[in-house]
């Protein structure tokens, strides 16, 4: 693939490799190179373990960049960073053949961490999550590295700013799955009121707020829950319908819509009280600040109105007649503009922030729903056409023609998928110039990059049904000027080499460091652990289904025959009465039992046995979803 991608092309050239020692990297101390003119400091600071670098533990790989005469930070460089086992000694010089190989994505040559990464993770209509590394693709063949399993199905989501963290809602089960993206697994479901559909993360990240779409509209509301510490620190009732959530810029105000109420509720966040309730029309649908203009948008598609609340004195600035059909509502990254989505009319209409004017108009895409930005354009997909629109934003502004342009993103409409979901079908790559975007009727993801006339190549999710996408970005981060960090999960204890490279000016480097055993995990690995071999979630109902899983023990996970008492117990979610089956061994370390499915719903399956001290529910579960053949061969 061309286009994997234009960071990759640009860090390709020039390599220089220098090597240190284990004994001039110990645990936790920095460690300077000087070349070019150029300073680079490299630390690895532990995050607790007494300040020693411990396999299992976080580590944050720090590299800060100066000019090495006057000591002015070097910001906007996008170092490359590689974490692996370390080179030989006296092999220093292979540095250079190492990142190279990094930098071809080789699936047989990949790194302990990659720092340069990312991930596209997949909402799907079933209980499940797909995660496709798209650097390791070839020829459209995506690198699936693996599915999480959910408990119900998701309706949206939202990620803490350093991509850590993914919340996603699941509107039928009344909570909030807390995902975990260093290992991508399930940390826990949250309980999050009745029907939690939106999901949105205030600026500063202390609170989680879940828009509550009761079918009792007195239920109606947000649930408020501290990211801290997990629990729901507030309920409050805003009123029946549908929920859109935005906040002020410092995090001081939440603003709720209620769709039914026809209006927007303010909440001071300090306090977690609703200061006043502001009339915004019969049907607000779409909220959006701009920090620009220090003011809240609310879009309402019966009223064909934009009402402009001032952030500060809470009061109505204005409202902007823009005719019905209005939908979502976003701004330009610098608050500018706001580009406004007519579902009626097939049309983009252009806000001044400014003014608080319409000031353009344009055809988009039939049925125009969502919409998103990369930093040279804004994306606009359609309900009633495979067509994608893309707007330059160069051409936004008064007096200017709007430039739109289109490409097709799969062969059908997305609306014949039905059945879809909040979270955007769009997600803007980790390159600012490319995006990606679903197709839930072909079942794939597509990547386009801007320049092109068609998307470059597209990601077949087998087994799943997709229905959004984002990007999860595991690349190091500019935290100041400068100073570039990522936090990592320290891998298997020894000597480790960072290979860092830059490209201007050519510099490559690779620094050691030693990493410490972990007695805790030395102890775990030592005991027996199951590990669950599912190809399928989803299984029809009324047929017999085959468990597989294996036995694993010890450092090299060596799988353990000869268990004679392994047993399967399972049940169907929410309680009903538990069934166990003995389990028998088919390969080495494999065994297998039958699972029996008589009703539709998900089945939890534990595995236990007293030989091993492994009682159930010690060890990781696994789920499996009984459904109708029809809907097994309709998903």
């Amino acid at each position: 693939m061309k286009a994997l991608h234009k960071a990759s092309s640009l860090l390709l050239s020039g390599l220089l490799a220098v090597h240190l020692s284990a004994a001039e990297a110990p645990a936790g101390a920095s460690q300077r190179l000087v070349r070019d003119g150029v300073a680079i400091e490299f630390e690895a600071r532990p995050l607790g373990s007494n300040g020693v670098l411990t396999e299992g533990m976080f580590a944050d790989i720090r590299l800060r960049l100066t000019d090495a005469n006057t000591g002015q930070p070097l910001a906007g460089q996008v170092p490359g960073a590689w974490l692996d086992q370390a080179l030989p000694e006296g092999q220093a010089d292979q540095c250079k053949v190492r990142i190279g190989t990094y930098l071809k994505g080789v699936l047989s040559a990949r790194p302990l961490v990659d720092l340069n990464s990312y991930y596209l993770v997949v909402m799907n209509k079933d209980s499940a999550l797909t995660v496709i590394d798209p650097v390791t693709s070839v020829g459209g063949i995506t690198s699936t590295l693996t599915r999480i399993a959910l408990k119900r199905p998701p309706m949206d989501w939202a990620a803490s700013a350093d991509d850590r963290l993914l919340y996603v809602s699941m509107p039928s089960a009344g909570e909030v799955a807390v995902v975990d993206t260093s290992e991508f697994k399930v940390l826990g479901n949250l309980p999050a009121g009745p029907e939690p559909v939106r999901v949105a993360l205030q600026p500063d990240g202390r609170y989680l707020w879940v828009g509550n779409n009761a079918r009792r509209g007195e239920e109606g509301g947000v649930t408020v829950i501290d990211t801290q510490t997990r629990k729901t620190v507030a309920t409050l009732a805003t009123g029946g319908g549908h929920h859109e959530i935005a906040f002020s810029a410092d995090s001081r105000h939440a603003f709720v819509s209620s769709r039914e109420a026809g209006r927007v509720t303010v909440v001071d966040i300090a306090t977690l009280k609703k200061l006043k309730d502001i009339e915004t029309g019969p049907s607000p649908l779409s909220l959006a600040v701009s920090p620009l203009s220090g003011a809240l948008y609310v879009s309402d598609g019966k009223a064909g109105s934009i009402t402009v609340i001032d952030a500060r004195s809470l009061k109505v600035r204005k409202v902007i007649e823009a005719g019905q059909g209005l939908g979502p509502l976003r701004f330009t990254q610098d608050g500018r503009f706001g580009l406004a989505l007519n579902s009626l009319d097939d049309q983009v209409l252009v806000l001044d922030a400014g003014s608080d004017e319409i000031v353009q108009r344009a055809e988009v895409t039939a049925e125009p729903y969502q919409l998103v930005f990369t930093r040279a354009y804004a994306y606009v997909r359609g309900l009633a056409s495979p067509k994608v629109s893309m707007i330059n934003l160069e051409s936004l502004g008064t007096g200017k023609q709007l430039i739109v342009q289109a490409f097709e993103a799969g062969p059908a409409a997305p609306k014949l998928a039905g059945d879809l979901p909040l979270a955007d079908s769009l997600s803007q790559a980790r390159d600012e110039g490319a995006v990606f975007v679903v197709n839930p009727v072909d079942n794939t993801t597509y990547f386009y990059m801007e320049g092109m006339n068609a998307p470059m190549t597209g990601y077949l999710n087998r087994g799943h049904t997709s229905r959004a996408a984002r990007v999860i970005d595991r690349s190091m981060r500019e935290v100041e000027p400068g100073l570039f960090s990522s936090r990592i999960k320290l891998p298997a204890p020894g000597r480790f080499d960072l290979a860092v490279m830059l490209n201007q000016p050519k510099i490559a480097h690779c620094f050691s460091a030693e990493v410490q055993p972990n007695k805790a995990l030395v102890a775990q690995r030592s005991k027996p652990r199951v590990e669950f071999l599912i190809d399928q979630l989803q299984v029809t109902v009324g047929a017999t289904a085959q468990l597989r899983f294996r036995i694993l023990q010890g450092n090299a996970d060596q799988p353990k025959a000869g268990i004679a008492d392994l047993r399967v117990r399972y049940f169907q979610a929410p309680a009903s009465r538990p069934h166990e089956v003995a389990a028998v061994e088919v390969g080495e370390g494999v065994y297998e039992a039958p699972i029996e499915t008589p009703q539709a719903g998900a089945y939890y399956l534990h595995v236990g046995s007293a030989s091993l001290g492994m009682p159930f529910g010690s060890q990781p579960y696994a789920s499996l979803r009984a459904v109708a053949a029809q809907a097994r061969n309709n998903p």
